[in-house]
């Protein structure tokens, strides 16, 4: 279980992005009602079908949310990095859980009730509108998502995981990026319906193309545009 309350490495919401216009007293107030915690890896922040409905903060830290096939098999959404938040559907309509979320690295959240997140809603339009913008792009990326199982092979979707984590961490210039740590190569293929064996035999071609190298820890891409390329040629067959 998590300790609750104990290890919070910050006690503020001011890097939360939802929050990124709100009132320095309101975000003040915001966190007295929060309650703190902290995770390792592995450690369960949500259970999926849990009668929870409680919004997390991620103040410090990552999380996974994923979900388990009737086989056992671990399907992995998204990671959730700090300033991001998870759980805010079941807070919303008060349904189950839709998946399991838990820590990837060391994590610290900060746990909001659903009656009071739906009450920040209300009084606060700047929040109910970013929370809105929020939904909105995850429903954008579950759409493509669901485009590129239809339409595009195994590789190509490796192809597209691979520069959608690279958008995620591209340089201020915009033309390469460093993903850091190098990704497993089984959250890949959870990702994107396939097996490990293809991720390796994936990125070996893409390193013999120079679209992308191992660093220390990172996977490199040097040219953002190049592999975004290759992705929409990939799409657009």
């Amino acid at each position: 279980m998590a300790a609750s309350d104990h290890g919070a490495r910050r006690r503020t919401l001011a890097g939360i992005e939802i929050f990124r216009d709100t009132d320095r007293d309101d975000l003040a107030r915001i966190e007295q009602r929060c309650r703190w915690r902290s995770y390792q890896p592995g450690q369960s922040v949500i259970e999926r079908a849990a009668p929870t409905h409680e919004v997390h903060f991620v103040v410090a830290g990552a999380v996974r949310v994923e979900d388990h096939a009737a086989s056992g098999r671990v399907v992995s959404f998204q990671d959730v990095r700090e300033g991001g938040l998870v759980g805010e559907l079941a807070a919303i309509d008060g349904g189950e859980r839709s998946a399991s979320v838990v820590a990837v690295e060391p994590t610290t959240t900060a746990a909001l009730d659903p009656r009071s997140f739906l009450n920040l809603l209300a009084d606060h339009p700047e929040v109910s509108l970013a929370t809105m913008q929020r939904l909105a792009d995850m429903v954008r990326q579950a759409s493509g998502r669901i485009m590129e199982l239809s339409t595009v092979g195994a590789h190509n979707r490796v192809h597209a995981e691979v520069l959608r984590l690279a958008r995620e961490r591209a340089g201020s210039d915009g033309e390469s990026a460093r993903i850091s740590p190098i990704p497993a190569h089984a959250d890949i293929a959870s990702r994107v319906s396939t097996t490990r064996e293809t991720v390796a035999r994936v990125l070996s071609e893409l390193s013999k193309q120079d679209l992308i190298r191992r660093e220390r820890n990172a996977l490199v891409v040097p040219d953002l545009p190049a592999l975004t390329e290759l992705v929409e040629r990939a799409r657009a067959e």
